[in-house]
């Protein structure tokens, strides 16, 4: 049977982090968010999300020590929902997530977060500015899991299921999330 574990990944900005909250609240399942961890890094670091990206790409034990936990939960935790980048690498037994979003509405989600201080370690006087951070931070997540790991790690193929989250709201989203979560627990357990 397959494992009761779900990994939320996506575009900057498309929902990760509430989506897995209200999908674990939902299924009755822990949540967690390497994305926080990562917020929490920067914010020890005295730095911006963008600056300890950028760092990540010569310092590599940042990305280690995120990806080291997420091994771990991914050999010893069970009804769990994690949002990360790259959690559905280090769990392949998971039901894999991918939320997709254009830039534009990315970017102005991440302003309006930014504006309501409910981004740590985020910063952006203006959507244009959101939006070239957000631009840099892709290259460089992009740039360290492939030099990292050899993966590209918004290619949809590597996820079970693919939401655009600019049509859909976070109940919809949900709502999408769990059927199909269902179905593919559904589908195992009848072969």
């Amino acid at each position: 049977m397959k494992r009761e574990l779900i990994t939320i990944a996506g575009s900057l900005g498309s929902g990760k982090s509430s989506t897995a909250k209200a999908v674990a609240e939902a299924l009755g399942y822990r949540h967690f968010s390497s994305g926080d961890l990562f917020r929490k890094i920067a914010g020890e670091r005295g730095e911006s999300v963008e600056a300890t990206n950028i760092s990540a790409e010569v310092q590599k034990d940042i990305d280690y020590q995120v990806d080291k936990l997420l091994q771990e939960m991914g050999r010893t935790e069970n009804k769990i929902v994690i949002d990360s980048r790259m959690a559905w690498h280090w769990m392949q037994d998971s039901f894999k997530v991918f939320l997709a979003l254009d830039i534009d509405p990315a970017a102005e989600r991440v302003f309006q977060d930014v504006l309501k201080k409910s981004r740590v370690s985020e910063e952006g006087s203006s959507v244009d500015d959101v939006r070239a951070s957000i631009e840099r931070r892709f290259a460089s997540e992009q740039k360290r899991y492939f030099s990292l790991y050899g993966v590209h790690p918004t290619d949809p193929k590597n996820f079970d299921l693919v939401v655009n989250t600019k049509d859909n709201d976070l109940k919809a989203v949900v709502d999408i999330v769990l059927k199909k979560y269902k179905q593919w627990q559904n589908d195992e357990a009848a072969r």
